[in-house]
């Protein structure tokens, strides 16, 4: 404790000296604003990284010093804390909190690994199946910690029937096939992981608000990326990294007695999962959905007020639904009560805040165009390399980092370089925020890794060496795909 105290003492500084510097040195004297605006980002990127303040603190930085540095406005900047996008995953999140606090996560799970079957290989799909779909719609962390004592008390009865040697490879593919699917699955929808709203943001804020980023056209476009490196993580993972003993056997009614344990669904578990039902249909078909010459109009066409209605609306109706039906088994509370809000990532939220603080002053000030500009010499260089280049870089800084904070450290950056260079923005953007979900080496890389990592059935080497093949596969696979289907998808 008293050496992280003092390694973050050190980035503390390291975060002030180099905004200092830049105070004093500016990287344009033409354009002050902008300099300092870039001192400020450098502030918050070394804080973010490093965590020498927590990360919610370094978020309230802009809060301060872009309205001290004559930028904006103290009101215009605290404005950008709360929006849309904001309530898109608040309402996003207080159904998933539903979800788990009447146990519908854990019945869906257990009602997958059940279906798909018994043998070694079935049962860790099952799993990663129910992980990759349950991260859609709750957090990976959730998910993880709720799929690993199930998966844990699988491979316990396994070892207790056959040698820990026997039961190695099937323990780590099991834990690991969590972690991953979690994460992959997460970037399927915009509320599955925090990069991909960060993405939406930056991108209407610095680019274009005529293009609007949708629950319906990022689902549409990224659920098939998502399917595709799920399907790459199980060939790596099953097939030829950690393939499971074939003799291994499971009773087929350990899963059983686990669904018998939950009981009948409660009339509570029915009106989450109704509640979730509508949400997603109304979210994935509020907006007109094009595919190429046929367009499918959105509900929203049926209201006189239709352009005033949004997706965080919708997420927002949805989790009011849940404070006002009553609940059956506890008479006089409703399906979600006041702990609902305490049990919100307040600190997430205002994470996005700063995120969008930072966009806006990148926009504001010039800030963007500056740093495009030094990177015009590499105009000759094919545009895939330079978006393959970014997106692996994206995903070997959030090895080490927050994918959150470097999402909104570095997507304003990307989008800088997207003008310069006269790249489709969206060609770049979109897989460098996939990209930041898929960190799949090291136990501090993604909350997934670190929660599958603290149950002891699998070293940092076990993660690793699949992790840097996945990394590779995965990204390149996220730049070809964007690069053919992010402009007509959008």
């Amino acid at each position: 404790m008293i050496k992280y105290i003092e390694l973050n003492k050190y980035n503390l500084v390291l975060g002030l000296l180099g905004f200092v510097l830049l105070i004093i040195f500016p990287i344009s004297e033409s354009n002050l604003l902008a300099s300092n605006m870039f001192a400020v980002a450098v502030l918050m990127a070394v804080w973010w990284t490093t965590e020498a303040i927590p990360i919610a603190a370094t978020s309230l930085v802009p809060l301060v010093l872009i309205p001290l540095f004559g930028i904006d406005s103290g009101k215009q900047v605290a404005s950008l804390y709360f929006n849309s996008i904001v309530f898109l995953f608040i309402g996003g999140f207080l159904i998933a909190i539903a979800m788990e606090s009447w146990g519908l996560h854990r019945r869906l799970a257990l009602n997958i690994i059940d279906k798909i079957g018994s043998n070694p290989k079935n049962i860790i799909l099952g799993f990663m199946v129910s992980s990759f779909l349950l991260s859609m719609f709750i957090s990976n962390t959730a998910t993880t910690i709720m799929m690993l004592p199930i998966g844990l008390g699988i491979i316990s009865k396994l070892e207790s029937d056959f040698s820990k040697s026997e039961t190695r490879n099937f323990s780590i593919a099991l834990m690991l096939g969590i972690a991953y699917s979690a994460s992959v699955g997460g970037t399927a929808t915009l509320i599955g992981t925090a990069p991909n709203l960060a993405f939406k943001s930056i991108f209407e804020s610095m680019i274009t608000s005529d293009v609007v980023i949708s629950f319906s056209n990022w689902f549409i476009f990224a659920f098939p990326l998502a399917i595709l490196s799920f399907i790459v993580v199980k060939l790596f993972l099953l097939n030829v990294f950690y393939k499971p003993s074939g003799k291994l056997k499971l009773d087929k009614n350990l899963i059983k007695s686990e669904l018998n344990g939950l009981g009948r669904i409660s009339f509570e578990e029915k009106i989450v999962f109704v509640i979730l039902t509508l949400a997603s249909l109304l979210w994935m078909f509020r907006a007109d959905i094009i595919l190429g010459s046929f367009t499918l109009p959105g509900w929203n066409r049926l209201l006189s007020n239709s352009g005033l209605i949004d997706d965080g609306t919708v997420s927002i109706f949805m989790a009011l639904l849940l404070f006002i039906i009553p609940s059956r088994n506890k008479k006089g509370e409703r399906i979600l009560d006041k702990t609902a809000i305490g049990k919100m990532p307040w600190s997430i939220i205002i994470l996005f805040g700063g995120g969008f603080a930072l966009a806006h002053g990148f926009e504001s000030t010039g800030l963007s165009e500056l740093i495009g500009g030094y990177f015009q010499h590499l105009a000759d260089v094919p545009n895939f390399i330079i978006i393959l280049s970014v997106c692996l870089l994206m995903t070997f800084i959030t090895e080490l980092t927050s994918n959150t904070a470097t999402t909104y450290t570095m997507l304003p950056i990307i989008a800088s370089i997207a003008i310069s260079l006269n790249i489709n923005a969206l060609e770049i953007m979109v897989p460098a925020t996939v990209a930041a979900s898929y960190a799949f080496m090291f136990p501090v890389a993604t909350p997934p890794n670190a929660i599958v990592f603290s149950s002891n059935k699998i070293r940092v080497k076990d993660m690793s060496r699949i992790g840097f093949v996945l990394n590779i596969i995965t990204v390149s696979i996220a730049a070809i795909y964007s690069s053919l289907f992010a402009t007509s998808m959008f």
